[in-house]
C-alpha cells in the first residue's frame, strides 16, 4: 500500500474524525466544571473580559492570510504527488511567513487595543488597565502561537490526528483549568492572560517536535523557497477573504438585531442558536481530516475523492437528520423545559429554522472543503463576496419587518443558496453527471419534506406520530438504501465483537 492509499484509507479517516470529534469535545466538558467556580472566584466583569481575551486570540488567529490552511493543503498535495522531497522547504518557508505574518498582526493590533479597551468596551474604571495589559500580552503571543497553528496543518496533512488532538485536549483542558489555578494566588487578568499564552506557547514547542518526529529531514539546513512563498500567498490570500467574511455573516445578525429591535431579542434569538450550532462540532471534526485528505487523493486518485466526497455527505447526513428532526418537531416543548415560556414563545421558531439551517450547513461543509482542499479558495471567496450585499440588505429588512423570526429566515435561505452552490461547483470539479446528483438527491429531498411539516405542527400527540413514523422509515432506508454492503458487514461485526466483549 503506498504512502497515498495509507492517508486516504477509510479506516484511517474514520478514526481520525473520531479523534478530532474528542478534540473538540473534551474541552467544552471541563468548561462546563471549571467556569461556574472561576466566574465566582474572578467576579462577573473580570469572566466577561476573559471571555474577550478568548474570542480575541481566535478572531486574530484567523489573520494568518489563510497560510496555515494553504500549509496543509501544499503538503497534502506533495504527499499525492509523490514530491516529498519539497516538504522540508515548504514547511520552513510557511512557518516563516506565519511568523512574519503573526508579528504584523500583533504590529497593527497594537495600537487599538486602548481605544478598544477605553472607548468601546464598557468596562469599570478600575479594570481598564489591567485589562489594556493583558490584552497587550494576548497581542504580543501570536507570532508565536500564529506558526503553532501551521505547524499543526502539518502534521494534519500527514494525517497524524493522534499527536495533533493530544496536543488541543491537553491545550483545552489547561486553557480552563489555568484560570482556576492562578487564582490560589492572584485574581490579576494580567498573570491569567500569561498562563493561558504560556500555555500557547508551549502548544507551539510540541507541535514543532512532533513535526520534526514525522517529517524528520526539517532538522536539515533547507534554504527558504520564493516560489513556494508566492504558492503559500495566493492560496492564503484568498482564503482570508473567506475567512473575514464567513464568521462576519454568521454572526453580524446579532449586532443588526440589538441596534433594530433590542438587547432582549438578541437573548431570544442568539441563545437557541448557541445550542444549536454545536451541532457543527460533527462536520468540523469529518472536515478537519478530509480536507487534506481531498487535497492528496485530488492530484492521484480522483475517483477516490469521489468516493470520499459522497462518504462525507453521506455520513453527516445519516449522523444529523435524526437530531435535526427532534431539535424542529420539539422545539417548543424543549425550550419551554430548559428556559421557559418566554423563550418557548418567542424563540420557537428561531430554533426550528436555525436547525435546519445548521444542518443544510452541515451537508455544505463537505464541497466546500473539497473546493479548497484541491486548489480553488477563489471560488468561496468570490461566493461569500457575491452574497454579502445580498444578505447584508435583506437581513436589514426582515429583522425590521418581522424581527429575529425575519432575520432567522434569512440566515437559513442564505445558506441553502450558499450550500446548493457549493455543491455544483464540486460537481464541476468532481466532473460528475447531473443524473448522478440526481440519483444522490432521492432521499435528500423526502428528508427537507419531513423537517418542513415538523415546522408546522403544534400538537404534541401529532409530532409523536410525525416522529414514530419517520424512525420507522429513516432506519430501513438507511440500513439498506444509503449504506453499502461493506459498511452493513463492518457494522454487524463491530457490534457482535462488542457483544462478545460484554460477554
Amino acid at each position: 500500500m503506498t504512502i497515498n492509499d495509507k492517508l486516504t484509507q477509510g479506516r484511517r479517516l474514520a478514526r481520525n474524525s473520531i479523534l478530532n470529534f474528542i478534540g473538540y469535545f473534551a474541552p467544552m466538558l471541563v468548561a462546563v466544571f471549571t467556569i461556574p467556580p472561576l466566574v465566582r472566584g474572578i467576579g462577573t466583569d473580570r469572566f466577561g473580559v476573559l471571555t474577550l481575551a478568548w474570542v480575541l486570540i481566535g478572531y486574530l488567529s484567523l489573520f494568518d492570510m489563510g497560510l496555515s490552511r494553504a500549509l496543509t493543503k501544499m503538503v497534502a498535495e506533495r504527499l499525492g504527488s509523490g514530491e516529498e522531497h519539497d516538504i522540508p522547504a515548504l514547511v520552513r518557508t510557511g512557518v516563516f511567513l506565519l511568523c512574519v505574518m503573526g508579528i504584523c498582526v500583533a504590529v497593527i493590533a497594537t495600537p487599538f487595543l486602548p481605544w478598544l479597551v477605553r472607548s468601546v468596551l464598557n468596562l469599570p474604571l478600575e479594570l481598564q488597565t489591567e485589562t489594556l495589559n493583558a490584552f497587550y500580552l494576548l497581542v504580543w503571543s501570536l507570532p508565536v502561537v500564529i506558526p503553532g497553528i501551521g505547524l499543526r496543518g502539518v502534521l494534519d496533512a500527514y494525517q497524524r490526528f493522534d499527536l495533533t488532538n493530544a496536543v488541543r485536549v491537553t491545550l483545552g483542558i489547561f486553557s480552563f483549568s489555568a484560570p482556576l489555578l492562578v487564582l490560589f494566588f492572584s485574581q490579576s487578568l494580567f498573570l491569567i492572560v500569561g498562563a493561558l499564552s504560556v500555555g500557547r506557547v508551549v502548544a507551539c514547542m510540541v507541535h514543532l517536535l512532533l513535526c520534526l518526529r514525522v517529517v524528520p529531514r526539517l532538522r536539515l539546513g533547507i534554504a527558504l523557497k520564493r516560489g513556494m512563498a508566492g504558492q503559500l500567498i495566493r492560496f492564503g490570500g484568498w482564503m482570508t477573504v473567506t475567512n473575514v467574511i464567513s464568521p462576519l455573516m454568521i454572526y453580524l445578525d446579532r449586532f443588526l438585531i440589538g441596534s433594530i429591535l433590542s438587547a432582549t431579542a438578541v437573548a431570544y434569538y442568539a441563545t437557541p442558536s448557541e445550542v444549536v450550532t454545536k451541532l457543527w462540532l460533527l462536520p468540523g471534526a469529518m472536515m478537519g481530516v478530509l480536507f487534506p485528505a481531498f487535497s492528496t487523493s485530488f492530484v492521484h486518485n480522483r475517483a477516490h475523492t469521489v468516493f470520499l466526497f459522497e462518504r462525507g455527505v453521506k455520513y453527516i447526513f445519516l449522523a444529523l437528520f435524526p437530531i435535526t428532526l427532534l431539535i424542529i418537531t420539539l422545539a417548543n416543548e424543549g425550550l419551554d423545559f430548559w428556559l421557559g415560556g418566554g423563550f418557548a414563545q418567542n424563540s420557537t421558531r428561531v430554533l426550528q429554522w436555525m436547525a435546519a439551517g445548521v444542518f443544510v450547513h452541515s451537508l455544505g461543509q463537505v464541497p466546500y472543503s473539497l473546493i479548497q482542499g484541491t486548489g480553488r479558495p477563489d471560488l468561496t471567496a468570490k461566493l461569500r463576496l457575491a452574497e454579502l450585499p445580498f444578505y447584508l440588505i435583506l437581513l436589514w429588512w426582515l429583522i425590521s419587518a418581522n424581527g429575529i423570526v425575519g432575520a432567522t429566515i434569512v440566515w437559513t435561505v442564505r445558506i441553502i443558496a450558499d450550500t446548493l452552490v457549493l455543491f455544483a461547483m464540486a460537481r464541476r470539479l468532481l466532473q460528475l453527471g447531473t443524473g448522478m446528483m440526481l440519483r444522490k438527491c432521492f432521499v435528500v429531498w423526502p428528508a427537507f419534506l419531513t423537517l418542513a411539516i415538523a415546522m408546522t405542527l403544534t400538537d404534541l400527540a401529532l409530532k409523536g406520530v410525525l416522529l414514530s413514523a419517520a424512525f420507522l422509515i429513516y432506519v430501513p432506508v438507511a440500513w439498506f438504501l444509503l449504506l453499502t454492503s461493506e459498511e452493513r458487514m463492518w457494522i454487524t461485526r463491530h457490534l457482535t465483537k462488542k457483544q462478545m466483549n460484554q460477554q
